[in-house]
């Protein structure tokens, strides 16, 4: 079987792995998303290139413009890659998209919905709340409690309560009881509720909060939590989740991102399409266990020489040790040009003061009160 796919981001290195893995496996690799250059574009792998307007801020016009293009382009298959896929979940017609029904992939984007969820199958999660309500103000007076946005990723807008702290009244938050442990976090690949394999994994190097080097796990009672909610769901596509690790080294889900995360790195490039494309095809892990974005790393060794910070001598081990994830002697260019292809996330990020991850989705994520009841979209209907 092949055809040619449509990649929905391009500025992510784990579209990078999803164009060589494709490409690799004889489909034509064609690259839909709002900047003009891109990492996967620079890419030997990519056939074609287009533009569309930003999801985040144009939901209708960007679901409108990505069903054109797989149309025009013939496209047998519609991959969306990061933040993204809650917007392109809303895309329904003759092309399949990799990822659950929009309502479905909504609810478990939701830092309070996927809680609901996780709850109803009997898997451990924090108590949690939406704010404003009486139990959120019960459990702050007698708790650590985490805040975050309904909707929101790479750390943004999280804060962290002592117990006797007032929770936010206004709507839009979730509070949520502080569990104290190790955060570890999970990228699965599933058809119709049987995984095909989860990379496990944890930060080994941050910039703010977001992980830019990343060490590969293995955890038990942790993949037995992932199997047991992607059976209970019926997942199709990629589910990742956020989970800390108790004193008793007990699993409490916190998140999920109904979408590919990092642990994507940690699969062999050449198997990730076939298990995509056919269920039951096997998906190995790479032998490394330690991976880094190396101009991140760099970045961070140089800053924290500039500041005295502590983490120069990590960060400079971490480039003599782990693998770098865009890296590949046959398709060089998106590593030696990734500044160029990068600038507009650096650019943003120095104006706004922000971490290159948390600019890299501001633009595709899922906006509060954006497109909030949006329906599914029939891609015949658009272009019609």
């Amino acid at each position: 079987m092949s055809g040619t796919v449509v990649l929905t981001l391009g500025r992510l290195p784990k579209a990078l792995d999803l164009a060589r893995s494709f490409a690799g496996a004889g489909w034509r690799v064609v690259v839909a998303e709002p900047f003009a250059r891109t990492l996967v574009g620079a890419s030997r792998m990519v056939a074609a290139r287009h533009r569309l307007p930003a999801p985040a801020h144009d939901h209708a016009g960007y679901i409108a413009a990505l069903a054109r293009i797989a149309e025009a382009e013939g496209a047998r298959l519609i991959l969306p890659v990061s933040e993204e896929t809650v917007h392109v979940a809303h895309l329904a017609g003759p092309v399949p998209v990799f990822t659950m029904p929009a309502a479905t992939v909504l609810r478990m984007h939701s830092k309070l919905g996927f809680i609901e969820a996780a709850q109803a199958i009997g898997l451990a999660v924090p108590e949690s709340h939406p704010s404003g309500s009486a139990a959120a103000r019960a459990l702050a007076a007698r708790s650590d409690v985490v805040i975050k946005p309904l909707h929101s990723c790479s750390g943004r807008g999280l804060r962290v309560l002592r117990a006797g702290d007032a929770p936010p009244e206004e709507p839009g938050f979730v509070v949520q009881r502080r569990i104290a442990g190790q955060v570890i976090s999970s990228c699965t690949l599933a058809h119709g509720g049987r995984i095909a394999s989860t990379s496990l994994y944890r930060g080994a190097l941050f910039s703010g909060s977001v992980a830019i080097a990343f060490e590969r796990i293995e955890h038990a009672a942790t993949e037995e939590w992932i199997e047991r909610f992607v059976a209970a769901t019926g997942w199709t596509g990629f589910i990742s989740f956020d989970f800390i690790l108790d004193e008793r080294g007990r699993p409490w889900g916190i998140e999920c991102n109904p979408r590919t995360t990092s642990g994507l790195h940690f699969w062999r490039t050449e198997d990730i399409a076939p298990a995509i494309l056919e269920p039951g095809q096997p998906l190995r892990h790479r032998p490394e266990r330690l991976m880094q974005q190396a101009y991140a790393v760099l970045t961070e060794a140089w800053s924290a020489l500039l500041h005295r910070k502590g983490t120069l001598r990590r960060s400079l081990s971490m480039l003599a040790r782990a693998r770098d994830v865009s890296w590949s002697r046959s398709d060089p260019m998106p590593f030696l040009t990734m500044t160029w292809t990068s600038w507009p996330i650096i650019r943003e990020a120095l104006r706004r003061g922000m971490t290159l991850g948390e600019v890299a989705t501001l633009d595709v994520g899922w906006q509060a009160g954006v497109a909030a009841a949006a329906p599914a979209v029939d891609a015949a209907a658009l272009s019609a």
